[in-house]
């Protein structure tokens, strides 16, 4: 799209490719001056947390109620959030939005003296396209940063009651997402991922593929009573969970009609059983239990 210069002689819009290929290999000198956490310039990408408002970090609540301008990630964050904390900003999803319209939506908002929230669900770390919308604003002038939130998979570890990881059940943890639009045949690994044995995976953006993916699954010879669970709008009010194994979870998801906005966890820590107590809080901590003051003695 070739845009026409204003009366400056200058075009509106940034082409984002542009944005971003400036940026390659430049590592940014904030890096080292600001933490996470930190209060800091420019235009905040919030997470918004998986749905439930209180699972919103204090420092994106502190954000949003400072607000002018909210622009946010449509459908996908709670709207109940949006109305508690978001009351006095104007609110615009960025849902069939590109680049070329978000980006000049935010940097003009910003250098007309706006205080301009953009707010991703979940964490914006993970599948948010986060960083392609903060370069292509530093690349017009406006300062961004990241405001880190609980992110889905989380959440669905939370309602299931287990943890991702446990002794002797499972050592890793695979964020992931299947084959389909955005991603290849030879760039899905979660057949891989099962396969290691001591991997809970963890698979957003694939309500729709559960049952080929599982499928899959199948024809590479996994054990078809994996089990595994769909936790639909974690944290959210209709949260519903659904449980099965690699061979029935597909029809089951399918029989309660949940097209999106559920995450699927593969994997022995589902059910939470047949761990192995920690070393943490067995002879481990227990080494300097002769102390007198309770403190942990060095070795000699």
């Amino acid at each position: 799209m070739t845009e026409e210069p204003n009366e400056a002689g200058e075009t509106d819009k940034t082409d984002p490719q542009t944005a971003i290929d400036s940026v390659a290999g430049n590592r940014d000198d904030r890096v080292y001056e600001h933490n996470a956490g930190d209060e800091q310039e420019g235009i905040p990408f919030v997470g918004a947390g998986p749905g439930n408002p209180r699972l919103l970090t204090v420092a994106g609540r502190e954000l949003l109620a400072d607000a002018d301008l909210v622009v946010h990630a449509g459908s996908l964050v709670n709207s109940e959030l949006l109305e508690e904390y978001c009351d006095d900003a104007e609110t615009v999803s960025s849902i069939g939005k590109d680049l070329e319209e978000l980006i000049p939506l935010m940097r003009d908002a910003y250098e007309a003296g706006d205080t301009v929230v953009r707010l991703h669900s979940g964490d914006p770390a993970i599948y948010g396209a986060a960083l392609e919308q903060m370069d292509a604003l530093e690349h017009e002038g406006v300062p961004t940063y990241i405001v880190p939130g609980v992110t889905s998979a989380f959440a669905a570890s939370a309602t299931m009651r287990t943890q991702l990881t446990l002794n002797e059940v499972a050592n890793h943890v695979a964020f992931t997402r299947p084959q389909g639009k955005t991603l290849d045949e030879d760039e899905d690994h979660i057949s891989e991922f099962v396969g290691m044995g001591d991997v809970t995976t963890c698979i957003y953006l694939g309500t729709h593929a559960v049952s080929e993916t599982m499928d899959r699954l199948l024809e590479d010879g996994h054990d078809p009573e994996t089990p595994v669970a769909a936790i639909y709008h974690a944290s959210w009010p209709d949260e519903d969970v659904i449980e099965g194994t690699i061979a029935t979870i597909g029809e089951k998801l399918e029989d309660a009609g949940y097209r999106a906005s559920a995450m699927v966890v593969i994997g022995d820590a589902v059910g939470g059983e047949d761990y192995e107590r920690s070393f943490l809080y067995g002879d481990w901590a227990n080494r300097g239990s002769d102390s007198t003051d309770g403190t942990q003695e060095a070795d000699d």
